[in-house]
Formats: C-alpha cells, structure tokens, sequence
C-alpha cells in the first residue's frame, strides 16, 4: 500500500462522511466499500493526522467525525 492509495482511500472516507457525518467504522466500511480494516484505518489515520477527523469509542466500535 503506498500514500497514492492510502491518499485516494482517505478521499472515500471524507466523502462518505460528508455526506452522512459521524459514522462508525463499520458503517464507514460497508458505505466506502473498503474491504480490510488496514486499509480503511489507514485512510482514517491519514485524515486524523491532517486534523480533518476526530475518533471517539462507543461500544465496541470508533465512531468518526468530520470537524
């Protein structure tokens, strides 16, 4: 996996979240149709890094907000 992926990756998680903000992981899975936890937390953690996201648990779960 390399940044061009991960970077293209971090761009189905934005959109996904614009569109329907404060979702949790596995919703985010299912709507970016991102098939490995690695590569959707990948993408997750390019974007909470840029300070484009912040993570909060709930449940057994992350919940993931644009800010």
């Amino acid at each position: 996996m390399n940044n061009e992926t991960i970077g293209t990756n971090a761009g189905l998680v934005w959109n996904a979240l614009s569109n329907k903000n404060g979702q949790t992981v596995k919703e985010l899975k299912k709507t970016t149709k991102i098939k490995t936890d690695k590569v959707l937390f990948s993408a997750i953690g390019w974007l909470a890094r840029e300070g484009k996201v912040v993570l909060e648990d709930v449940e057994d779960d992350v919940k993931v907000t644009l800010l």
